[in-house]
């Protein structure tokens, strides 16, 4: 790091010995991080052909050549702060460059809307979190400035959203069903496995849950939807009684589709590890270990679009199989043993 005292940032001059304990790895952080935010904004811009977007992309447009000169600038302010030039993005930021642009071009416009949103609410995350752990040090005063990008970002970004009547919450609700019926008919399998002979009985047995789990979940979230809306449509006439200009926004979220959508996606996770049952296996360990895998990639995503820490989510879903099995298991045991279930 070079001896140079200070940096003049909108903020003043900082003192860079104060800036953190370990200045190299905070640089690298931050340097980045926005590095990666702006390399992915501008592969989005050129994958929807922002110069002349594509009919229904408009305002994910709109929103890319908002943030695209923002993050340009927070990139350079990081660099001139750390005196650290950094023009690749190190192999892991890469692996997740080209995983989140496939699944962009998967599911399309919503998906990216919820990215966007996703990369926002991180960014406040971590701003939020440095500027409070260094809430007496000069570094809070180049943090601050950022962050008060970052959560005009956040505000516009959900705005826009809602205007152009995008639903990322559709794309959230296919990936919390799929990891949800995923996870919960590992486990019934490895019970039935261990209570029954016959993989037949397995996989009617298997199969019965699931119908049941993703018509039970589909029932959940419509009347959660439904109250939803109802409250919704209550807070927005008791504002507009009482005279209050409060923006309230719209909830876009149909009960119907929710509840399609959620199920349908509960099912789809469920088949999962139901289908090397399908396919003849005799034991509970291919569908472990293809569900096991599956649940790695869906940890992910839902990691990434709430914000939360990747290598978190991945370990407690992860756990959350592993104790599924093992209960389920030793509970099918249990009824085999004691009650001489065999088929």
């Amino acid at each position: 790091m070079p001896n140079r005292e200070t940096h003049t940032g909108k903020g003043g001059h900082i003192p860079l010995a104060n800036a953190s304990k370990n200045s190299s790895s905070l640089a690298q952080l931050l340097i980045q991080d926005e590095l990666f935010d702006l390399t992915l904004y501008q592969k989005l811009y050129s994958m929807l052909h922002c110069e002349k977007p594509r009919e229904g992309a408009e305002h994910v447009c709109e929103i890319l050549t908002d943030l695209i000169p923002v993050e340009k600038k927070h990139l350079a302010f990081w660099q001139d702060f750390f005196e650290r030039k950094s023009e690749r993005l190190d192999t892991g930021k890469k692996f997740k460059l080209v995983f989140i642009i496939a699944l962009s071009r998967v599911f399309g416009k919503n998906f990216i809307g919820l990215v966007l949103e996703a990369i926002e609410i991180y960014g406040i995350k971590k701003y939020l979190l440095l500027w409070e752990t260094h809430e007496n040090e000069r570094l809070a005063h180049a943090v601050s400035e950022v962050l008060g990008d970052e959560l005009a970002h956040e505000s516009d970004i959900i705005l826009k959203l809602s205007a152009k009547r995008i639903n990322p919450e559709r794309v959230r609700n296919f990936f919390l069903g799929f990891n949800d019926g995923l996870v919960e008919i590992l486990g019934a399998i490895s019970g039935f496995f261990a209570a029954f002979q016959e993989t037949v009985t397995v996989l009617i047995a298997a199969v019965m849950v699931a119908v049941a789990g993703a018509v039970s979940m589909a029932l959940g979230i419509y009347v959660a939807t439904s109250s939803e809306r109802e409250m919704h449509a209550l807070e927005k006439g008791r504002a507009r009684f009482l005279g209050k200009n409060t923006f309230v926004l719209d909830a876009h979220a149909e009960p119907v589709s929710s509840a399609f959508i959620v199920g349908a996606s509960y099912f789809t996770g469920a088949m999962i590890p139901i289908l090397p049952v399908l396919f003849g296996a005799k034991s509970m360990v291919f569908s472990i270990g293809i569900g096991a895998a599956i649940v790695v990639f869906v940890s992910f995503v839902l990691a990434f679009l709430s914000g939360m820490n990747i290598k978190k989510r991945i370990g407690i879903n992860m756990t959350m199989v592993a104790a599924a099995v093992v209960i389920s298991y030793g509970i099918g045991s249990v009824v085999r043993s004691v009650f001489g279930v065999s088929m």
